[in-house]
């Protein structure tokens, strides 16, 4: 039966509607007629059809006149009530006036329950009617039953969309209001939210529907991430500001202001004084993919350089950064260059350098996330000295005039296999500028860049976006910060200062409080933190505990005493390295264990020539 009511096309379910109502005229006189019969037996002396007929058409004509043959039976609500009260009112006035023209005259008592009667046939039968389609719905097994989380406004008026659904049956309610829990509302039980897993199981729940719009965002996810723990799937349902454009439909996530975040101001300086050093030149930047890569790659193409090569290990990165400059480059007559190939490989190294000519290397390729290096040390150590000192060496070899590593603050007393390397690689590239007479070699060292791959700023973001919570690993945990593009300038700046063999140190400002910066990602995101202050906020930040190698404030000098540089957040730093003779003992020492593979050896290596460093004791352990 209900494929065949499925089968009806809207003009066949508007006839039968308005069939109904000119139904309900004969069935509203019977019922006049057993009140008051012998009132009635006085229409015989005319005609007892004729009276009948004539309000038959009328309801016709009312029925249509309103649009109740157009209103489907699930939107026949309180207006659909209204709306046929009006037709049976226009069918009773009707009926007095016929009544009263062709006599002999009814009491109006009878026109009143004349017009009850109908209207309570023409509601009634509709309703019947949903009633009987709805239970022939509930009927099929194919119906996906969901629980409506939110027993409010919103969630009885989804319940009432969704109950003549084809194929979602409203099974029950969710509230966290304690009042209503275990009351009846739209036919629906309302179970606490403890009791969820037994209302899942009692009406086989398939999927769950989020009808607290209300809510702030990251709250609908801490209970989305719930329910999905009971292997339900869970589905969030817009506000009505939201629908119509009031509010953004996506999440309240904003991106975060760098400068806010660092409590200072950036550096706002362009690189027209010392241009020169990249301008008509031939520069080369490895890692042209990544965070401080890329941008190195935009700001060196403000300075209008001959041509620019971009050489990234990734393809993703290379193709991305690639497709971003190659618009500009045409623009601005540069030739731009991709060349996929990692810094260790010496024989792709010596061709890109020599082929192109290069000028100016800029050597921003390493690995850098300290779990992943901490986790993965051989090929850490391998990417991050080998590659360098690779780099280096062959960029020497072919006549390059100016080679800068960018380094690390990590690499100062490091406690983490990522801050060795990048230390070992300073050292490395110092030993070989001790011997360069034409190549000038120099490093720059930092802190943590805002918005990089590896910064917090994303993981917060990412976090807040999932509704919390934050997550911290100590919560006295300071870092020095920098934003992308001013690391970048200073690293550029630093390059056109270098003489050779320097360390210059950027100035980081002062640490910050890594607790601080996640209330603030958090209130830029236009939430509010849940702590034992205020229990009612959204996201709360959490501690996790130091990661493996971690420090709890980082450093950014090694001995003592800084030099100046023409400009004020570039200073030098007065630092030593190894002898040649050392540090080729522990470059052929490293070189042997990435070939054997020997991670105890390689880590060794930077145990005995890395000041400082020594590594966690799992780590020992694991050696």
């Amino acid at each position: 039966m209900l494929r065949l009511i499925e089968s009806f096309g809207p003009f066949q379910k508007r006839a039968i509607l308005l069939a109904l109502d000119m139904a309900c005229v004969p069935m509203a006189y019977l019922v006049a007629i057993l009140v008051q019969p012998e009132r009635f037996a006085i229409l015989g002396e005319i005609s007892p059809y004729l009276p009948l007929m004539m309000m038959i058409g009328a309801a016709a004509v009312t029925s249509a006149g309103l649009g109740l043959h157009r209103m489907r039976l699930t939107a026949y609500d309180l207006s659909g009530i209204k709306k046929t009260a009006t037709a049976s009112l226009i069918l009773g006035t009707f009926g007095w006036l016929f009544n009263f023209l062709i006599g002999p005259p009814l009491t109006v008592g009878l026109h009143i329950v004349f017009v009850l009667a109908y209207f309570m046939l023409a509601s009634g039968l509709r309703i019947l009617a949903l009633q009987l389609v709805l239970e022939l719905h509930r009927m099929r097994n194919d119906r996906r039953r969901v629980l409506i989380y939110g027993a409010g406004t919103t969630g009885i008026q989804l319940v009432n969309a969704l109950k003549a659904h084809k194929s979602i049956e409203p099974a029950a309610f969710v509230d966290d209001n304690s009042a209503m829990q275990g009351m009846t509302v739209s036919g629906l039980r309302v179970y606490a939210p403890a009791h969820i897993r037994d209302a899942v199981a009692r009406h086989k729940i398939d999927r769950v529907l989020l009808a607290i719009p209300s809510l702030s965002f990251p709250k609908q996810m801490q209970i989305a991430h719930r329910l999905e723990k009971l292997g339900l799937e869970v589905q969030a349902l817009p506000s009505f500001a939201q629908l119509i454009g009031e509010e953004p439909l996506l999440d309240k996530l904003r991106p975060l202001t760098p400068n806010t975040l660092l409590g200072r101001h950036a550096l706002d300086q362009d690189l027209s004084n010392r241009a020169e050093t990249y301008a008509g030149k031939s520069v080369m930047v490895t890692g042209a993919g990544g965070s401080i890569g890329s941008e190195l790659c935009r700001q060196v193409m403000t300075c209008s350089p001959a041509r620019l090569v971009l050489f990234e290990l990734s393809e993703l990165a290379l193709y991305t950064i690639e497709q971003e400059l190659h618009p500009l480059a045409q623009d601005n007559g540069i030739e731009l260059i991709a060349v996929l190939g990692s810094a260790t490989d010496p024989r792709i190294v010596r061709r890109v350098l020599r082929e192109n000519e290069i000028n100016v290397v800029l050597h921003a390729a390493a690995y850098k996330h300290v779990p992943l290096v901490e986790a993965n040390p051989l090929v850490g150590l391998a990417n991050n000295v080998l590659g360098t000192a690779t780099l280096a060496r062959e960029a020497k070899e072919a006549g390059v005039q100016r080679f800068i590593l960018v380094s690390s603050d990590k690499a100062v007393r490091p406690t983490n296999v990522m801050g060795a390397s990048k230390r070992l690689a300073e050292m490395a590239l110092q030993d070989i500028a001790s011997r360069s007479r034409s190549t000038v070699f120099a490093m720059v060292r930092f802190g943590n860049v805002l918005g990089s791959s590896g910064s917090v700023v994303p993981l917060f973001q990412d976090q807040i976006a999932r509704g919390g919570p934050v997550t911290l690993t100590h919560p006295d945990v300071t870092r020095y910060f920098m934003t992308v593009q001013e690391a970048s300038r200073l690293v550029l700046l630093a390059g056109s200062y270098a003489r050779g063999g320097e360390v210059f140190v950027l100035d980081m400002g002062a640490p910050v409080a890594i607790r601080t910066l996640a209330r603030q990602a958090i209130e830029a995101s236009g939430y509010s933190v849940r702590d034992a202050a205020n229990p009612d906020g959204d996201i709360e930040i959490s501690i996790i505990g130091l990661r493996d190698g971690e420090k709890l404030h980082e450093e950014l000098l090694i001995g003592e005493g800084l030099l100046t540089t023409p400009h004020p957040k570039i200073l030098c730093a007065q630092e030593k390295g190894l002898s040649e003779i050392e540090m080729a003992s522990a470059m052929r020492a490293l070189r042997t264990a990435v070939a054997s593979g020997d991670t105890e050896a390689a880590v060794a290596v930077a145990r005995r020539w890395v000041e400082g460093y020594t590594p966690p004791m799992h780590q020992k352990q694991l050696l």
